[in-house]
């Protein structure tokens, strides 16, 4: 983003993390977790007012893999699944993450992984809690895609609309031709 921070791109007049927060919280029938990289972070703001637990992520520059690592060891003991929502995808709705929560339902054993209307997978993914220990492993910028790889027997695909699963906006270009279309 050559500086700018995606995630605080606005979408419906408010940033595109706090559109994601509130679609999350909205379908949610257990904590929602925020990955930050610091209390103080400019993303912290999102988080006003909803009912979020922010996760402090003290080695966030090394990427999705230390999120995903501080959010594992942040759930609650109880925990039987986990959603990983990434929060740069802003065309899944609230409806695509209650779909998710649907099939894990039926299937909360599976690994559940969005796909869009080619079958091409993306997110969100839902882990079932036998995982945690090898999430909690996860290292890079690659995030889950080892336990994805180990376990592809356990992969459930979830359709969801059009490019809902895949429409991920990483430069000012993206975010230009994505508002362009809307």
């Amino acid at each position: 983003m050559r500086g700018g921070d995606k995630l605080m791109e606005r979408i419906a007049g408010r940033p595109l993390l706090r559109v994601m927060l509130e679609r999350a919280v909205s379908v949610a029938d257990g904590p929602v977790l925020c990955a930050l990289p610091d209390a103080n972070h400019p993303r912290a703001s999102c988080l006003d007012g909803l009912t979020v637990t922010p996760v402090v992520v003290a080695d966030a520059a090394e990427g999705m893999g230390a999120s995903i690592r501080a959010g594992i060891k942040a759930l609650p003991d109880k925990a039987a699944g986990v959603m990983i929502l990434p929060a740069d995808l802003p065309e899944l709705t609230a409806e695509d993450l209650a779909t998710m929560l649907t099939a894990w339902r039926e299937q909360p054993k599976a690994i559940l992984r969005a796909v869009d209307l080619d079958g091409q997978s993306g997110h969100p993914v839902i882990f079932p809690a036998s995982l945690f220990p090898a999430l909690g492993q996860s290292r890079g910028d690659t995030g889950a895609r080892d336990v994805l790889h180990a376990h592809g027997d356990k992969v459930v695909r979830v359709s969801l609309p059009d490019r809902h699963a895949t429409t991920d906006l990483d430069t000012p270009e993206d975010w230009a031709n994505w508002r362009a279309r809307r």
